[in-house]
């Protein structure tokens, strides 16, 4: 984990005991509507979304987007209350949108969507200043609620989520080279080509994959690719 704390109770606006957020009551004028704009590249994923805030008195859906440049667009155009973001899309990372869309829209407020529960890409998201994370086989009235709750000024990550962050806090963060080389030797490259490949030599790929079964506490690189893939820093 990175050299920045965080403080993991004020993400979790989940009470951990009945895992049900704080209620919201009223529905506002239709001028106050809380406005979404929903990212993501699944055609079928958006469409629910957009069904079930059609059902809600209090929001709106203002557009959708499948690709990192046409969500920075939309947020330009729409200039939405929050956006839903997923953190896969195939012309970049959702992370690259959030860090766009906060460095021109300091204010913003985005909830970060996705299928894993690794602490280590919820932490590059909650760093990179997302108001909330949340999985996408949530149900829909923790969805509406979080919407809620993060427009209202609240910051917000799934209990699960929140425990396993905690759990490895104080862990020490893999490079960005260490996570390029740990992905190489998921692919079953050898020490020796995945050097040629990231032009370094083969004894600093050696020096390299000690540092990663350190810093995982793994005692060899299938027990790291394990836990790699566990807390999310590779996937497949």
């Amino acid at each position: 984990m990175c050299n920045t704390c965080l403080d993991i109770q004020s993400f979790c606006v989940l009470d951990l005991t009945t895992n049900t957020l704080p209620a919201t009551s009223v529905a506002p004028k239709a001028s106050d509507a809380i406005t979404i704009l929903c990212v993501d590249d699944h055609p079928l994923f958006l469409e629910g979304i957009g069904t079930v805030i059609a059902h809600q008195s209090d929001m709106r859906l203002l557009g959708t987007a499948s690709t990192a440049a046409a969500a920075v667009s939309q947020f330009r155009t729409h200039r939405p209350s929050i956006m839903l973001l997923d953190m896969r899309l195939p012309d970049a990372s959702g992370l690259v949108v959030l860090r766009t869309v906060l460095s021109q829209f300091p204010q913003a407020r985005i909830v970060m969507l996705t299928t894993y529960g690794g602490d280590f890409e919820v932490q590059q998201a909650l760093e990179g200043g997302a108001s909330g994370y949340i999985l996408k086989n949530c149900d829909h009235d923790e969805l509406v609620s979080v919407i809620r709750a993060v427009h209202a000024g609240r910051k917000y990550v799934p209990s699960e989520v929140a425990q396993t962050l905690a759990q490895n806090l104080g862990t020490e963060a893999l490079t960005e080279r260490e996570v390029q080389i740990l992905n190489q030797v998921a692919m079953g490259t050898r020490n020796r080509e995945i050097g040629r490949r990231l032009s370094i030599s083969q004894d600093t790929v050696k020096s390299h994959l000690r540092h990663i079964l350190d810093k995982l506490g793994a005692k060899d690189r299938a027990q790291a690719l394990a836990i790699a893939i566990r807390r999310g820093i590779i996937h497949f």
